[in-house]
């Protein structure tokens, strides 16, 4: 089974039907990445009385990393999204194994450190999922 990153995008002030657009947007482009997987996570039925979707919902992304560099391509690829032009500020949070990586408004430098961070204890280190894996 492939490792899977949650990922969840918020933009200032935005509402459910502008974050649906966005989260969209960024699949689109992740989905030209040949080592990731990019679905909308499966969900429970809503409630019964229920009006449309929370936030939460239209904004998460589930990412199944296929081989070596998914990782690294997913967070260059959002980081260069969340760079491009945009009034509101964004960030996108994701998570893998119970570790978390918010990208916001941070100054590039510190970026680059909490992504090397991040990309050393899930990338570069023998992952948990390949523990019993022959070379």
């Amino acid at each position: 089974m492939e490792p899977m990153v949650h990922l969840t995008l918020a933009e200032g002030g935005s509402d459910p039907d502008r974050l649906d657009q966005l989260t969209r947007q960024l699949r689109d482009e992740l989905g030209h990445l040949d080592t990731v997987d990019v679905r909308r996570p499966s969900s429970a039925a809503a409630p019964p009385g229920a009006r449309g979707v929370d936030a939460q919902t239209v904004s998460t992304l589930a990412v199944a990393l296929m081989g070596s560099g998914g990782l690294t391509a997913l967070v260059t690829a959002a980081r260069a999204w969340l760079d491009r032009g945009h009034e509101a500020p964004r960030n996108i949070r994701m998570e893998v194994d119970g570790d978390v990586l918010e990208l916001s408004g941070a100054t590039s430098t510190e970026q680059d450190r909490l992504v090397s961070l991040f990309l050393d204890r899930h990338e570069r280190e023998t992952p948990s999922w390949t523990a019993g894996a022959q070379p």
